[in-house]
């Protein structure tokens, strides 16, 4: 996808998309299992959407970059 048209999602939608847990979330991304967010603010942070579809495809093999 392209980089300039990519979308992103903050953290109630990804929580809604992929039915985890916020708490789940957090911990996998720190196992590397989950994608990170992304800083989009001083204080705001999101996910790209591409990446939480990649891991959706295949949770249990998901490796982040």
């Amino acid at each position: 996808m392209d980089e300039k048209n990519e979308q992103f999602l903050r953290l109630r939608a990804v929580i809604a998309k992929t039915g985890k847990p916020k708490a789940s979330i957090y911990r996998d991304i720190h196992l590397g299992t989950f994608p990170a967010p992304e800083k989009i603010g001083a204080r705001a942070v999101a996910w790209r959407l591409s990446r939480i579809l990649r891991w959706m495809q295949a949770p249990s093999a998901y490796q982040d970059d």
